[in-house]
């Protein structure tokens, strides 16, 4: 393999909307994401709203329906 273009790997703090947080490695130094293992639906069984880009809102409005809570 050539030397040097290879990214350098570091310990990188992974810190979800929740408040979990873990370490991994990658090439950033802090990561930030919205769902992560405690949280997700999948994982926990229960229904989450997972809204992209607003388009649950925008749903929402369209046909004048209220949101569950």
């Amino acid at each position: 393999m050539k030397e040097g273009i290879h990214p350098d790997y570091k310990t990188a703090t992974v810190t979800c909307t929740c408040g979990e947080t873990f370490e991994t490695r990658s090439t950033r130094a802090e990561i930030r994401t919205e769902i992560c293992s405690q949280c997700h639906p999948f994982y926990t069984g229960k229904e989450k709203m997972v809204d992209t880009a607003g388009r649950v809102e925008r749903f929402l409005r369209k046909y004048g329906l209220e949101e569950k809570k």
